[in-house]
């Protein structure tokens, strides 16, 4: 069996053959992708005649050759920045994001250097394309191929599915303005995101939920490489070699940061009691969350209205729907509130409020009491505002003489913005 030991030989014949037997055609796509890296790894033989069975993998390869499954992305889509340069510019362009990205037959991350042996660049490879597989099966509908949050059925969402190709990330466990840890990537497909479309994918076997974070990972560093060679090339009207190697060192060094840069707390988490919670509002109503969340929290104000980095309308969170995007534990909602929501109109309040630590935990304790409360009211009857969708802002003045407004179109209380 070409050093392939018995154990590893019952693991992938009970895979593969629970894969396309029972799995369905996406998840059995997947297994005929180990099953070619196995081939051309000389281990196809040991595969075929003692793991699969020659019926198994015929069934498979008829399956997909009858078009039971998408066809195999051709190239990834330029980004419309680099699609409007001069046609010499783009193609200087292309070339230089294939050279560090690598293409969908060969992914790879930018600025990271190949292993060095055969072995361990092969296994990198199967690992990628691993990814591939799960992120065509179960993320292009709405990211698109390239990761551009433009897949089929994204312009039906609200939100909108999130671009990646602008190497930002909304919830993440890093100060504003850095990339988010591989490990906070991983925690947004376990419990997916509230309120949007964004499933949680808890159940996914973690060989899965690794390799496509890994493979998303790769489409935002090449779609972010990409915005800074076409911005280059747009301003300068041409893009030399070395100012190449500059941006992709700028790529590289963005994202190494981003793994030691986790935001701890600045003080230990005290208990969150009602005193808390009462200094929590306080500070709510007296350092601008208001202004936007509304003194009730619902988020029905005048000024809650805005656009994210990637274009899109974006309004506050509605705090008292339960639905916290960026994660229910105290910590998670510590960390909107110090370091901010990425690509947003949510600020940071490090600067105001660093020097007063605990005003941080008693606003924690606040969202915490109010979330939650318009749905619990109304299951008990005695809720003033029902739970549901929001009108529309409409200033008082304005609305005098309008008559029911009911029939003015209804837009969700909690966009993708959070806190």
């Amino acid at each position: 069996m070409r050093g392939i030991g018995t154990v590893t030989a019952v693991r992938v014949r009970g895979n593969f053959r629970e894969a396309c037997l029972g799995g369905g055609i996406g998840r059995c796509r997947i297994a005929i992708r180990d099953f070619l890296v196995a081939a051309d790894d000389g281990r196809a033989d040991m595969v075929w005649e003692h793991v699969v069975g020659r019926s198994v993998v015929l069934a498979a390869v008829v399956l997909l050759a009858l078009g039971c499954e998408r066809a195999e992305l051709g190239e990834w889509e330029s980004s419309a920045q680099a699609v409007k340069l001069p046609e010499e510019l783009r193609f200087t362009v292309a070339a230089a994001v294939r050279k560090e990205s690598g293409t969908v037959l060969e992914p790879r991350f930018v600025g990271v250097a190949l292993p060095k042996s055969e072995a361990d660049r092969r296994r990198l490879q199967l690992h990628l394309k691993h990814g591939q597989a799960v992120y065509l099966l179960r993320c292009v509908q709405c990211h698109g191929t390239a990761g551009a949050g433009d897949g089929p059925v994204a312009a039906s969402l609200y939100p909108r599915p999130r671009d990646y190709t602008k190497g930002i990330f909304k919830f993440t466990s890093t100060a504003y303005g850095s990339k988010p840890r591989r490990e906070d990537l991983i925690q947004t497909l376990i419990r997916g995101i509230a309120g949007t479309s964004m499933p949680a994918f808890r159940l996914l076997p973690k060989r899965d939920l690794e390799a496509v974070v890994d493979y998303v990972l790769v489409l935002s560093r090449r779609g972010e490489l990409e915005f800074l060679l076409s911005s280059e090339a747009e301003a300068a009207e041409e893009l030399e070699p070395e100012t190449v190697a500059e941006y992709v060192d700028t790529v590289k060094s963005r994202w190494l940061e981003a793994g030691s840069l986790a935001t701890q707390p600045l003080t230990p988490q005290p208990e969150l009691t009602m005193e808390r919670v009462a200094a929590g509002r306080e500070a709510f109503l007296t350092k601008g969350c208001s202004k936007c969340h509304g003194e009730d929290g619902r988020g029905h104000t005048k000024d809650n209205i805005g656009r994210d980095i990637w274009g899109h309308a974006t309004r506050a969170a509605d705090l008292s729907s339960g639905m916290l995007r960026g994660g229910q534990e105290p910590m998670d909602i510590y960390r909107r509130i110090l370091n901010g929501i990425n690509g947003t109109p949510m600020p940071g309040f490090r600067g105001v409020l660093e020097s007063e630590p605990d005003t941080i935990w008693n606003l924690v304790s606040y969202v915490l009491e109010v979330s939650g409360r318009r749905r619990e009211e109304t299951l008990r009857g005695v809720a003033e505002i029902p739970a549901g969708l929001l009108k529309p802002y409409i200033d008082a003045a304005e609305s005098v003489g309008a008559g029911d407004s009911s029939d003015s179109g209804e837009v969700s209380a909690a966009s993708d913005q959070e806190e």
